[in-house]
Protein backbone atom coordinates (compact mmCIF):
# COMPACT_ATOMS: atom_id res chain seq x y z
CA UNK A 1 0.00 0.00 0.00
CA UNK A 2 1.42 3.39 -0.94
CA UNK A 3 2.37 5.56 1.97
CA UNK A 4 -0.04 8.38 2.70
CA UNK A 5 1.48 11.81 2.17
CA UNK A 6 1.04 14.94 4.24
CA UNK A 7 -2.06 16.88 3.27
CA UNK A 8 -0.88 20.33 2.26
CA UNK A 9 -3.09 23.19 3.31
CA UNK A 10 -0.96 25.75 1.48
CA UNK A 11 -0.33 23.78 -1.73
CA UNK A 12 -2.54 22.49 -4.46
CA UNK A 13 -1.73 18.79 -4.11
CA UNK A 14 -0.48 16.32 -1.54
CA UNK A 15 1.38 14.53 -4.32
CA UNK A 16 3.94 17.33 -4.10
CA UNK A 17 5.65 15.55 -1.25
CA UNK A 18 7.55 12.82 -3.03
CA UNK A 19 11.05 12.01 -1.82
CA UNK A 20 13.11 15.16 -2.28
CA UNK A 21 16.63 15.29 -3.61
CA UNK A 22 19.62 16.57 -1.74
CA UNK A 23 20.86 19.77 -3.34
CA UNK A 24 24.37 20.07 -4.70
CA UNK A 25 25.17 22.28 -1.71
CA UNK A 26 26.17 19.97 1.17
CA UNK A 27 23.30 19.37 3.56
CA UNK A 28 20.78 21.35 1.49
CA UNK A 29 17.42 19.72 0.83
CA UNK A 30 15.49 20.62 -2.31
CA UNK A 31 11.77 20.38 -1.60
CA UNK A 32 9.67 19.58 -4.72
CA UNK A 33 8.29 22.63 -6.51
CA UNK A 34 4.65 22.17 -5.49
CA UNK A 35 5.63 21.87 -1.83
CA UNK A 36 7.87 24.87 -1.48
CA UNK A 37 5.16 26.94 0.18
CA UNK A 38 4.87 24.48 3.08
CA UNK A 39 4.53 26.22 6.42
CA UNK A 40 6.07 24.73 9.57
CA UNK A 41 5.13 26.07 13.01
CA UNK A 42 7.78 25.52 15.71
CA UNK A 43 6.23 25.83 19.17
CA UNK A 44 8.86 26.78 21.72
CA UNK A 45 10.66 28.41 18.82
CA UNK A 46 12.13 31.12 21.03
CA UNK A 47 13.79 28.51 23.27
CA UNK A 48 17.05 26.65 22.76
CA UNK A 49 15.64 23.42 21.30
CA UNK A 50 12.87 24.99 19.22
CA UNK A 51 15.11 27.81 18.04
CA UNK A 52 17.79 25.32 17.02
CA UNK A 53 15.16 23.33 15.08
CA UNK A 54 13.96 26.44 13.24
CA UNK A 55 17.54 27.40 12.33
CA UNK A 56 18.35 23.90 11.10
CA UNK A 57 15.20 23.82 8.94
CA UNK A 58 16.07 27.20 7.42
CA UNK A 59 19.54 25.91 6.49
CA UNK A 60 18.46 22.49 5.22
CA UNK A 61 15.50 23.82 3.24
CA UNK A 62 15.44 27.62 2.79
CA UNK A 63 12.21 27.37 0.74
CA UNK A 64 10.17 26.36 3.79
CA UNK A 65 8.11 29.02 5.52
CA UNK A 66 8.88 28.83 9.23
CA UNK A 67 6.55 30.24 11.87
CA UNK A 68 8.13 30.74 15.28
CA UNK A 69 5.55 30.09 17.99
CA UNK A 70 5.91 31.36 21.53
CA UNK A 71 4.59 33.68 24.22
CA UNK A 72 7.28 36.36 24.09
CA UNK A 73 6.96 38.59 21.04
CA UNK A 74 10.28 40.33 21.64
CA UNK A 75 12.15 37.01 21.59
CA UNK A 76 10.06 35.90 18.63
CA UNK A 77 10.88 38.98 16.60
CA UNK A 78 14.56 38.45 17.37
CA UNK A 79 14.42 34.86 16.09
CA UNK A 80 12.53 35.95 12.96
CA UNK A 81 15.25 38.52 12.26
CA UNK A 82 17.81 35.71 12.48
CA UNK A 83 15.84 33.35 10.24
CA UNK A 84 15.13 35.91 7.52
CA UNK A 85 12.34 36.64 5.06
CA UNK A 86 10.68 33.21 4.98
CA UNK A 87 9.74 33.39 8.66
CA UNK A 88 7.16 34.96 10.94
CA UNK A 89 6.19 35.01 14.61
CA UNK A 90 2.92 33.74 16.08
CA UNK A 91 1.99 34.39 19.69
CA UNK A 92 0.75 31.03 20.99
CA UNK A 93 -0.12 29.59 24.38
CA UNK A 94 0.21 25.78 24.30
CA UNK A 95 -2.14 25.50 27.28
CA UNK A 96 -4.96 27.24 25.39
CA UNK A 97 -6.73 25.12 22.74
CA UNK A 98 -8.30 28.16 21.06
CA UNK A 99 -4.88 29.80 20.72
CA UNK A 100 -3.39 26.56 19.39
CA UNK A 101 -6.07 25.84 16.81
CA UNK A 102 -5.91 29.42 15.56
CA UNK A 103 -2.14 29.13 15.11
CA UNK A 104 -2.40 25.73 13.36
CA UNK A 105 -5.11 26.71 10.87
CA UNK A 106 -2.70 27.82 8.13
CA UNK A 107 0.33 25.58 8.72
CA UNK A 108 1.15 22.14 7.29
CA UNK A 109 3.21 20.74 10.18
CA UNK A 110 3.69 21.68 13.82
CA UNK A 111 6.80 20.92 15.87
CA UNK A 112 6.12 20.75 19.62
CA UNK A 113 9.35 21.79 21.34
CA UNK A 114 7.73 23.64 24.26
CA UNK A 115 8.93 21.34 27.06
CA UNK A 116 9.50 20.08 29.61
CA UNK A 117 7.11 17.19 28.90
CA UNK A 118 7.44 15.57 32.33
CA UNK A 119 4.27 15.84 34.44
CA UNK A 120 2.29 17.38 31.55
CA UNK A 121 -1.37 16.51 32.02
CA UNK A 122 -2.54 16.51 28.38
CA UNK A 123 -1.52 16.39 24.73
CA UNK A 124 -3.05 19.73 23.76
CA UNK A 125 -0.79 20.33 20.77
CA UNK A 126 -1.40 16.88 19.29
CA UNK A 127 -5.16 17.20 19.84
CA UNK A 128 -5.15 20.60 18.14
CA UNK A 129 -3.12 19.13 15.26
CA UNK A 130 -5.69 16.35 14.81
CA UNK A 131 -8.58 18.84 14.97
CA UNK A 132 -6.98 21.06 12.29
CA UNK A 133 -5.57 18.14 10.23
CA UNK A 134 -1.98 19.31 10.72
CA UNK A 135 1.02 16.96 10.64
CA UNK A 136 2.79 16.74 14.01
CA UNK A 137 6.20 16.13 15.57
CA UNK A 138 7.24 16.42 19.20
CA UNK A 139 10.65 16.18 20.86
CA UNK A 140 9.20 14.55 23.98
CA UNK A 141 11.59 12.71 26.30
CA UNK A 142 9.04 11.47 28.84
CA UNK A 143 7.65 7.93 28.83
CA UNK A 144 4.18 8.74 30.16
CA UNK A 145 3.66 11.63 27.74
CA UNK A 146 4.97 9.63 24.77
CA UNK A 147 2.56 6.76 25.33
CA UNK A 148 -0.29 9.19 26.01
CA UNK A 149 0.45 10.69 22.59
CA UNK A 150 0.53 7.18 21.11
CA UNK A 151 -3.01 6.59 22.42
CA UNK A 152 -4.24 9.14 19.82
CA UNK A 153 -3.11 6.87 16.97
CA UNK A 154 -6.61 6.00 15.76
CA UNK A 155 -7.80 9.61 15.86
CA UNK A 156 -4.75 10.79 13.90
CA UNK A 157 -5.28 8.04 11.33
CA UNK A 158 -8.95 8.99 10.98
CA UNK A 159 -7.90 12.63 10.42
CA UNK A 160 -5.35 11.41 7.83
CA UNK A 161 -2.41 13.12 9.52
CA UNK A 162 1.06 11.78 10.26
CA UNK A 163 2.42 12.32 13.76
CA UNK A 164 5.69 11.28 15.37
CA UNK A 165 6.37 11.41 19.10
CA UNK A 166 9.87 11.41 20.68
CA UNK A 167 11.37 12.74 17.45
CA UNK A 168 14.40 14.64 18.73
CA UNK A 169 17.99 13.55 19.21
CA UNK A 170 17.60 11.19 22.19
CA UNK A 171 15.05 9.83 22.07
CA UNK A 172 14.56 10.17 18.34
CA UNK A 173 17.68 9.68 16.25
CA UNK A 174 18.84 7.12 18.80
CA UNK A 175 15.65 5.09 18.17
CA UNK A 176 16.36 5.04 14.43
CA UNK A 177 19.95 3.98 15.09
CA UNK A 178 18.67 1.11 17.24
CA UNK A 179 16.12 0.09 14.61
CA UNK A 180 18.84 -0.05 11.96
CA UNK A 181 21.08 -2.21 14.17
CA UNK A 182 18.21 -4.64 14.74
CA UNK A 183 17.30 -4.70 11.05
CA UNK A 184 20.89 -5.42 10.01
CA UNK A 185 21.16 -8.23 12.57
CA UNK A 186 17.95 -9.86 11.35
CA UNK A 187 19.02 -9.50 7.72
CA UNK A 188 22.18 -11.46 8.51
CA UNK A 189 19.95 -14.18 9.99
CA UNK A 190 22.67 -15.52 12.29
CA UNK A 191 21.18 -14.82 15.70
CA UNK A 192 18.26 -13.09 17.39
CA UNK A 193 18.64 -9.60 18.92
CA UNK A 194 18.98 -10.18 22.66
CA UNK A 195 20.23 -7.04 24.44
CA UNK A 196 19.84 -3.39 23.45
CA UNK A 197 21.46 -0.66 25.49
CA UNK A 198 21.27 3.11 25.02
CA UNK A 199 24.14 5.18 26.45
CA UNK A 200 24.07 8.99 26.39
CA UNK A 201 26.57 11.65 27.40
CA UNK A 202 26.18 15.43 27.41
CA UNK A 203 28.65 17.95 28.81
CA UNK A 204 26.78 20.15 31.29
CA UNK A 205 23.34 21.05 29.91
CA UNK A 206 24.69 20.87 26.39
CA UNK A 207 24.02 24.59 26.04
CA UNK A 208 20.31 23.80 25.96
CA UNK A 209 19.40 25.89 28.98
CA UNK A 210 16.93 25.66 31.88
CA UNK A 211 14.41 23.39 30.12
CA UNK A 212 16.97 20.60 29.88
CA UNK A 213 17.94 21.21 33.50
CA UNK A 214 14.28 20.93 34.56
CA UNK A 215 13.88 17.75 32.52
CA UNK A 216 16.90 16.19 34.22
CA UNK A 217 15.60 17.00 37.70
CA UNK A 218 12.09 15.71 36.89
CA UNK A 219 13.52 12.43 35.56
CA UNK A 220 15.26 11.90 38.90
CA UNK A 221 11.81 11.58 40.45
CA UNK A 222 10.79 8.74 38.13
CA UNK A 223 11.40 5.07 38.86
CA UNK A 224 13.45 3.59 36.03
CA UNK A 225 11.72 1.00 33.85
CA UNK A 226 14.01 -1.46 32.08
CA UNK A 227 13.60 -4.93 30.63
CA UNK A 228 15.54 -8.08 31.44
CA UNK A 229 14.92 -11.21 29.39
CA UNK A 230 11.44 -9.99 28.51
CA UNK A 231 10.41 -9.04 32.05
CA UNK A 232 9.81 -5.45 33.12
CA UNK A 233 11.99 -4.42 36.05
CA UNK A 234 12.00 -1.22 38.08
CA UNK A 235 15.21 0.36 39.31
CA UNK A 236 16.36 3.42 41.24
CA UNK A 237 17.08 6.49 39.10
CA UNK A 238 20.72 7.42 38.59
CA UNK A 239 21.90 4.03 39.87
CA UNK A 240 23.69 1.20 38.06
CA UNK A 241 26.66 3.29 36.96
CA UNK A 242 28.85 2.03 34.11
CA UNK A 243 32.00 3.40 32.50
CA UNK A 244 31.31 3.47 28.74
CA UNK A 245 33.66 4.24 25.86
CA UNK A 246 32.00 6.72 23.47
CA UNK A 247 34.95 6.62 21.10
CA UNK A 248 36.64 9.48 19.28
CA UNK A 249 36.05 12.94 20.71
CA UNK A 250 34.58 11.77 24.03
CA UNK A 251 36.38 8.69 25.37
CA UNK A 252 35.20 6.87 28.49
CA UNK A 253 32.43 8.39 30.59
CA UNK A 254 30.32 7.30 33.56
CA UNK A 255 26.63 6.81 32.80
CA UNK A 256 23.64 6.02 35.04
CA UNK A 257 20.13 4.61 34.68
CA UNK A 258 17.31 6.98 33.71
CA UNK A 259 13.68 6.38 32.80
CA UNK A 260 13.51 7.16 29.08
CA UNK A 261 10.71 6.32 26.61
CA UNK A 262 12.90 4.61 24.00
CA UNK A 263 13.43 1.72 26.44
CA UNK A 264 9.78 0.70 26.38
CA UNK A 265 9.14 1.59 22.74
CA UNK A 266 12.23 -0.32 21.53
CA UNK A 267 11.33 -3.32 23.67
CA UNK A 268 7.77 -3.45 22.36
CA UNK A 269 8.37 -2.43 18.74
CA UNK A 270 11.77 -3.98 17.99
CA UNK A 271 11.10 -7.05 20.12
CA UNK A 272 14.40 -7.01 22.01
CA UNK A 273 13.99 -8.80 25.38
CA UNK A 274 16.64 -6.85 27.36
CA UNK A 275 16.68 -3.05 27.05
CA UNK A 276 17.96 -0.18 29.24
CA UNK A 277 19.11 3.44 28.96
CA UNK A 278 21.85 5.31 30.82
CA UNK A 279 22.96 8.93 30.86
CA UNK A 280 25.97 10.81 32.17
CA UNK A 281 27.20 14.38 32.24
CA UNK A 282 30.28 16.46 32.98
CA UNK A 283 32.03 17.76 34.99
CA UNK A 284 32.07 14.55 37.01
CA UNK A 285 30.73 16.24 40.15
CA UNK A 286 27.39 16.90 38.38
CA UNK A 287 26.92 13.13 38.34
CA UNK A 288 27.57 13.09 42.09
CA UNK A 289 25.03 15.88 42.52
CA UNK A 290 22.38 14.07 40.50
CA UNK A 291 22.91 10.92 42.53
CA UNK A 292 22.76 12.89 45.80
CA UNK A 293 19.45 14.48 44.77
CA UNK A 294 17.84 11.07 44.30
CA UNK A 295 18.96 10.12 47.82
CA UNK A 296 18.19 13.39 49.62
CA UNK A 297 14.95 14.48 47.94
CA UNK A 298 11.76 12.44 47.84
CA UNK A 299 10.28 11.31 44.50
CA UNK A 300 7.20 13.40 45.33
CA UNK A 301 9.37 16.52 45.61
CA UNK A 302 11.15 15.79 42.32
CA UNK A 303 7.84 15.15 40.56
CA UNK A 304 6.48 18.56 41.57
CA UNK A 305 7.09 20.91 38.63
CA UNK A 306 6.81 24.06 40.76
CA UNK A 307 9.45 22.80 43.19
CA UNK A 308 11.69 21.69 40.34
CA UNK A 309 11.42 25.15 38.77
CA UNK A 310 12.63 26.60 42.07
CA UNK A 311 15.63 24.26 41.91
CA UNK A 312 16.29 25.33 38.32
CA UNK A 313 16.27 29.02 39.31
CA UNK A 314 18.70 28.19 42.11
CA UNK A 315 21.13 26.10 40.05
CA UNK A 316 20.83 27.66 36.59
CA UNK A 317 23.38 30.50 37.08
CA UNK A 318 25.98 28.05 38.41
CA UNK A 319 25.28 25.51 35.67
CA UNK A 320 25.56 28.14 32.95
CA UNK A 321 28.88 29.37 34.34
CA UNK A 322 30.30 25.84 34.36
CA UNK A 323 28.79 25.14 30.92
CA UNK A 324 31.17 27.76 29.59
CA UNK A 325 34.06 25.59 30.75
CA UNK A 326 32.58 22.13 30.15
CA UNK A 327 31.37 22.86 26.62
CA UNK A 328 28.36 21.12 25.15
CA UNK A 329 29.57 17.94 23.47
CA UNK A 330 26.98 15.24 23.09
CA UNK A 331 27.36 11.56 22.28
CA UNK A 332 25.02 8.61 21.84
CA UNK A 333 26.14 5.00 21.80
CA UNK A 334 23.67 2.22 21.00
CA UNK A 335 24.79 -1.39 21.62
CA UNK A 336 23.08 -4.48 20.28
CA UNK A 337 24.04 -8.01 21.32
CA UNK A 338 22.60 -11.10 19.62
CA UNK A 339 22.18 -14.71 20.68
CA UNK A 340 25.04 -15.80 18.38
CA UNK A 341 27.49 -13.51 20.19
CA UNK A 342 27.37 -10.78 17.56
CA UNK A 343 27.90 -7.32 19.11
CA UNK A 344 27.22 -4.23 16.99
CA UNK A 345 27.60 -0.57 17.96
CA UNK A 346 26.34 2.76 16.60
CA UNK A 347 27.86 6.07 17.75
CA UNK A 348 26.81 9.69 17.13
CA UNK A 349 29.01 12.48 18.52
CA UNK A 350 28.71 16.23 18.00
CA UNK A 351 30.57 19.18 19.52
CA UNK A 352 27.35 21.09 20.25
CA UNK A 353 24.10 19.61 21.51
CA UNK A 354 22.28 22.91 20.91
CA UNK A 355 23.05 22.54 17.19
CA UNK A 356 22.68 18.78 16.75
CA UNK A 357 19.29 18.61 18.47
CA UNK A 358 17.99 21.07 15.87
CA UNK A 359 19.27 19.06 12.91
CA UNK A 360 17.85 15.90 14.46
CA UNK A 361 14.34 17.35 14.81
CA UNK A 362 14.60 18.98 11.38
CA UNK A 363 15.44 15.61 9.84
CA UNK A 364 12.16 14.21 11.18
CA UNK A 365 10.23 17.23 9.90
CA UNK A 366 11.58 16.72 6.38
CA UNK A 367 10.86 12.99 6.47
CA UNK A 368 7.22 13.66 7.36
CA UNK A 369 6.88 16.34 4.68
CA UNK A 370 8.33 13.97 2.09
CA UNK A 371 5.71 11.33 2.85
CA UNK A 372 7.85 8.85 4.81
CA UNK A 373 5.23 8.58 7.55
CA UNK A 374 1.75 7.03 7.43
CA UNK A 375 -1.32 8.57 9.08
CA UNK A 376 -1.35 7.82 12.80
CA UNK A 377 0.92 8.45 15.80
CA UNK A 378 4.24 6.65 15.66
CA UNK A 379 7.55 6.21 17.42
CA UNK A 380 10.67 6.83 15.30
CA UNK A 381 11.62 3.14 15.17
CA UNK A 382 8.25 2.12 13.72
CA UNK A 383 8.40 1.65 9.92
CA UNK A 384 5.00 3.38 9.71
CA UNK A 385 6.64 6.42 11.36
CA UNK A 386 9.86 6.55 9.38
CA UNK A 387 9.89 4.18 6.42
CA UNK A 388 12.83 1.77 6.44
CA UNK A 389 14.05 3.12 3.12
CA UNK A 390 13.99 6.69 4.53
CA UNK A 391 16.14 5.98 7.59
CA UNK A 392 19.50 6.41 5.88
CA UNK A 393 18.74 9.92 4.61
CA UNK A 394 17.23 10.89 7.98
CA UNK A 395 20.42 9.84 9.76
CA UNK A 396 22.52 11.66 7.15
CA UNK A 397 20.62 14.89 7.74
CA UNK A 398 20.61 14.52 11.52
CA UNK A 399 24.37 13.88 11.61
CA UNK A 400 25.29 17.20 9.97
CA UNK A 401 28.49 18.42 11.62
CA UNK A 402 29.16 15.32 13.72
CA UNK A 403 32.76 14.56 14.63
CA UNK A 404 32.05 10.83 14.84
CA UNK A 405 29.13 8.99 13.29
CA UNK A 406 29.34 5.23 12.75
CA UNK A 407 26.73 2.53 12.29
CA UNK A 408 26.80 -1.22 12.78
CA UNK A 409 30.45 -1.68 13.76
CA UNK A 410 32.01 -4.08 16.29
CA UNK A 411 33.11 -2.35 19.53
CA UNK A 412 36.84 -2.73 18.88
CA UNK A 413 36.53 -0.62 15.72
CA UNK A 414 35.05 2.41 17.50
CA UNK A 415 36.37 2.38 21.07
CA UNK A 416 39.42 4.38 22.09
CA UNK A 417 40.91 1.49 24.03
CA UNK A 418 39.57 -1.86 22.76
CA UNK A 419 40.48 -4.96 24.75
CA UNK A 420 42.85 -7.47 23.13
CA UNK A 421 42.14 -11.09 24.04
CA UNK A 422 45.21 -12.38 22.22
CA UNK A 423 46.58 -13.07 18.74
CA UNK A 424 45.46 -9.64 17.58
CA UNK A 425 41.80 -10.35 18.40
CA UNK A 426 39.89 -7.45 19.98
CA UNK A 427 36.57 -7.36 21.78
Amino acid sequence: MARSLVHLKSCCSASAFRASAVDSQPGRVRIPDKARNARVLVLGGTGRVGGSTALALSKLSPELQIVVGGRNRQKGDSMVATLGKNSAFAQVNVDDMVSLERALEDVDLVVHAAGPFQQAQNCNVLEAAIATKTAYLDVCDDTRYAFLAKSFNDKAAAANISAITTGGIYPGVSNVMAAELVRAAKDENKGEPEKLRFYYYTAGTGGAGPTILATSFLLLGEEVVAYRRGEEIKLKPYSGGLNIDFGKGIGKRDVFLLNLPEVRSAHEILGVPTVSARFGTAPFFWNWGMSAMTNLLSPEYLQDRSKVQELVRLFDPVVRAIDGIAGERVSMRVDLECTDGRHAVAIFTHRRLSVSVGYSAAAFVLAILEGSSRPGVWFPEEPEGIAVEAREILLKRASQGTINFVMNKPPWMVETQPKEVGLGIYV
